[in-house]
């Protein structure tokens, strides 16, 4: 039987794109890093992500019905682990590094990453552990023409698109 840890150590092989997601509910902003980012639709433009039930920003997300996807661009290694809890920060605090402002739906997109998603949530599957959030994008903010942060081996590195491959 495979169990949780073989299950973890399994997935680290597995290199993803480092996004923050985002939400604001009542006043207060909530937000984590994450790799579970996946596109679904083009028509209409639909993405997901999977959160934790115990995370910090999974309750906010459900109750405000809106959230944000930034996708960090190398170099934003510091911002992925502030949002992962890292440093200690939580909540609001989190939101004292880099620069926030709403775009569509009244999520916080931060302003310097690679590519922003605003999106309203428009349904929502429990599974095991977890919360699937499918997302309507309501807009798109691309800012930035430099590499993605991605995520592998428990570390952070950058792909070069000019075809030199992966940095670690």
């Amino acid at each position: 039987m495979t169990t949780a840890d073989d299950f973890k150590r399994a997935m680290r092989h597995l290199a993803g794109g480092v996004a923050i997601i985002a939400t604001e509910h009542e006043g207060s902003r909530a937000g984590l890093a994450a790799t579970a980012v996946c596109s679904v639709s083009a028509d209409p433009p639909t993405l997901l992500v999977c959160i934790n039930s115990g995370a910090s920003a999974h309750e906010p997300i459900r109750a405000s019905g809106r959230f944000s996807v930034n996708l960090l661009a190398s170099g934003q290694n510091s911002m992925a682990r502030c949002f992962s809890g890292e440093t200690g920060l939580k909540g609001e605090e989190r939101f004292t590094v880099g620069e926030w402002s709403p775009l569509v739906t009244g999520a916080p997109v931060l302003e310097g990453a690679l590519v922003s998603f605003d999106c309203h949530v428009t349904e929502v599957v429990r599974m095991a552990t977890h919360s699937v959030f499918f997302g309507a994008v309501a807009g798109i903010a691309s800012r930035s023409t430099t590499r993605p942060l991605i995520y592998a081996h428990g570390t952070y590195g950058t792909f070069s698109p000019e075809g030199a491959g992966l940095w670690w």
